[in-house]
């Protein structure tokens, strides 16, 4: 009977859709990061040969687009410290927290893709 009340509770796949709350704010987040820095390196290497006095100033999105991946990183460790693993029959784990997991990561790398490319066309704008 308890063992089918944990079951209830704290089903397995709820750690499935916390640990892809962690994968996804992980992947995402570094895929706009890349994307920043490629387009923004598109930008840089276009500014140095029409105005080379102004190429600095466009090293600012790719440190931009860097710090994007950064923070999918500390987002995953955050939720990733937060999955708890079973103890016994005591329930850890629930679905609830499983989805809000999945929910952070998909928003946080979400977020950070979309924030890769703006950067990348304001970096490849000049």
């Amino acid at each position: 009977m308890l063992a089918q009340l944990v079951a209830d509770v704290c089903p397995s796949s709820a750690s499935f859709f916390g640990f892809m709350g962690v994968a996804s704010a992980l992947v995402f987040a570094n895929l706009g990061a890349a994307y920043g820095t490629a387009k923004s390196g598109v930008g840089i290497a276009s500014m140095g040969v029409m105005r080379p006095e102004l190429a600095m100033r466009n090293i600012i999105p790719v440190v931009m687009a860097g710090v994007l991946g950064i923070y999918g990183l500390i987002v995953a460790v955050i939720i990733q410290g937060s999955i708890d693993p079973p103890n016994g029959n005591a329930p850890k784990y629930g679905s609830y927290t499983g989805f809000a997991h999945l929910a952070a990561g998909l928003c946080c790398g979400l977020s950070g893709l979309a924030a890769g490319m703006a950067i990348g066309v304001v970096g490849d704008a000049g």
